[in-house]
């Protein structure tokens, strides 16, 4: 499914906005700096205007918890140059990572060693020179919560604060803090969020039988931090492939429960 198709799809299955993340643009380089061309952005942005429909952000893959200064680098080169593409979508957020995307590895075994407030600071002076980047353009830098070097909310704000940015703020994931009860890990978070995904269970994929997400006290908390912006939502496969996980299936139903919360609160 390309992009436009998936503009299409959206628009058709109810949603309000999309993320038209960046991976799956034509032009994406998983290991540079590669951007889509302009015609295809406004390609991409017109079709989305004719169908009714927000973009309510983008985001890339980026790696800054490598000892590698030069790899950092080209990292904050490529996040520079997404920002400019948000600009041009109309995306208001660039979602990015402070956790380590290698599969397998650690932000601990990728830097080397290095001291957890090492680390802090190579990540919050590489995101602090993208969010001095990103607001000559009025797009914010919104860091997601993955699991590694970000395994709580206080983790998260920590980072956020030393970063110190009007333009920098926290991509609230909903099934990737990993300590505590993640209810009040996300409570203690959403009042820095500038774009939220949110997952069909608070303890990741694995558990979306035995644990589903309470969607009425998950929107009552977003209500009570006074954020006003989209709720992309994110269905996942099971790891490895395996069940029988259908998203055309998924997708819709996990809509419609989300959009019954937001009516309930």
């Amino acid at each position: 499914m390309s992009l436009l198709e998936l503009a299409e799809y959206c628009a058709k299955t109810g949603f309000d906005g999309f993320d038209p993340t960046g991976y799956y643009f034509p032009g994406y380089e998983k290991n540079g700096a590669g951007v889509p061309t302009d015609r295809f952005i406004f390609e991409l942005k017109r079709r989305a205007f004719d169908l009714g429909l927000g973009i309510s952000g983008t985001g890339i893959g980026n790696n800054l918890t490598v000892a590698d200064k030069s790899a950092r680098a080209n990292d904050v080169v490529r996040i520079k140059r997404w920002v400019e593409v948000a600009a041009k979508l109309g995306a208001p957020v660039l979602r990015v990572f402070a956790d380590t995307q290698m599969r397998a590895q650690t932000w601990k075994t990728v830097s080397n060693g290095a001291r957890r407030d090492e680390v802090e600071k190579w990540i919050a002076d590489d995101l602090r020179e993208c969010a001095d980047h990103a607001a000559n353009y009025g797009v914010i830098i919104g860091v997601q919560n993955h699991g590694d070097f970000l395994r709580t909310a206080d983790n998260q704000i920590d980072l956020i604060r030393r970063v110190d940015s009007p333009w920098c703020g926290a991509i609230v994931d909903t099934g990737f803090y990993r300590v505590g009860d993640p209810y009040e890990e996300i409570a203690k978070a959403a009042p820095w969020a500038v774009n939220w995904q949110i997952k069909q269970s608070p303890l990741g994929v694995e558990k979306e039988t035995e644990a589903p997400m309470d969607l009425v006290r998950l929107v009552k908390v977003i209500r009570a931090a006074n954020y006003r912006g989209y709720l992309p939502i994110e269905t996942l496969s099971p790891r490895g492939g395996g069940g029988n996980y259908d998203p055309f299936v998924a997708v819709p139903k996990f809509l419609a429960e989300l959009k019954q919360a937001i009516a309930a609160t």
